[in-house]
């Protein structure tokens, strides 16, 4: 690997809990851009339900976001760094008419790329709900950008055409959606995306190179020919070994397993999540991926080890740091 050919580099970070400063991202993010990330990913959070106590013992329903700020967050970040944002849009919990809301405040700011994603069920719901008058599926919302950049909005309103159009990608699951009833839907269901106008996919994470491998050449087979960029998440905790995989439907490598195994503290698990990371990195990057995408919740540190072994901090961060 060369700096001068190297993949590009990205992360993903989540707004603040509801009523924190933000001082937190700027600290994740001050440590990762002395390796010039290429964009950063916003994500976005569905509404969640809170219940308050009243006088009379009763308890009042609250519909709240744990984690706001999506677009403020995105707006604040390229202020900061001059960077390039992507902030998630997402069908969970909102109505077409907020999402529209939100695309119109993007588009003020000149923030024009976009992941669109379905987003998570409600935590109190066994299966996903779409929201009234919102959207099901993630190729819905990618038909409501196309409409809204052709300027069709909502309510049958015909308005300009944007002088700089959205651009999105999409989400790619090497391992299956959990909810796809196989493979071949899946990957029907990624087409579409892909044909009314996604220009890339990132993917879900993945800790077994093969199934990434395996995965991009069989969308080249059904002819899906947007770059793929593999989704990487450092390994920090012990819960990690359990969690992970349940959640997220993915399985570890006998070889990482192996080694996880042997884990007694968390310090243990980050000390090899860090060693496979490179691992997959530098084999991703010998087999001439475009990018490579981390999520960085509560692993900023992890990923700081990671590129420090694969790539030194870009000239111009090493030229700041020495005050030229």
């Amino acid at each position: 690997m060369t700096t001068e050919n190297k993949p590009y580099f990205s992360f993903e970070v989540l707004p603040p809990l509801r009523g924190k400063g933000i001082d937190s991202i700027y600290r994740t993010i001050d440590r990762l851009m002395p390796f010039d990330p290429a964009y950063i990913n916003i994500t976005t959070h569905r509404y969640d339900t809170l219940y308050s106590e009243l006088a009379n013992g009763t308890y009042k329903k609250l519909s709240v976001l744990n984690r706001p700020g999506t677009v403020a967050i995105a707006a604040a970040i390229k202020e900061r760094y001059k960077v390039r944002t992507v902030p998630h849009i997402i069908c969970s919990g909102f109505t077409a008419a907020e999402i529209e809301s939100e695309l119109i405040d993007l588009s003020y700011l000149g923030i024009t790329d976009l992941l669109l994603l379905r987003g998570d069920k409600a935590k109190s719901d066994n299966r996903f709900i779409p929201t009234p008058e919102g959207h099901a599926h993630a190729i819905d919302l990618c038909q409501q950008i196309n409409r809204f950049n052709n300027g069709q909005l909502l309510g049958g309103v015909q308005n300009e055409m944007l002088t700089e159009p959205f651009t999105y990608g999409v989400a790619g699951y090497p391992e299956k959606h959990d909810e796809a009833m196989n493979m071949e839907t899946d990957i029907e269901n990624l087409k579409a995306k892909v044909n009314a106008g996604a220009q890339y996919i990132v993917t879900q994470m993945f800790f077994d190179n093969s199934k990434y491998f395996a995965f991009v050449k069989r969308l080249r087979k059904e002819g899906i020919n947007v770059p793929v960029i593999p989704g990487l998440k450092p390994l920090t905790t012990l819960n990690h070994l359990t969690m992970l995989p349940k959640t997220f439907h993915i399985d570890f490598p006998k070889r990482l397993s192996n080694e996880l195994m042997k884990c007694k503290s968390n310090d243990d698990v980050k000390a090899v999540g860090v060693e496979w990371a490179k691992h997959q990195c530098r084999e991703l990057c010998e087999n001439g991926v475009p990018g490579i995408h981390f999520y960085t919740m509560n692993a900023s540190q992890s990923v700081e080890k990671i590129m420090n072994g694969l790539y030194p901090p870009h000239e111009y961060y090493q030229a700041k740091e020495r005050g030229l």
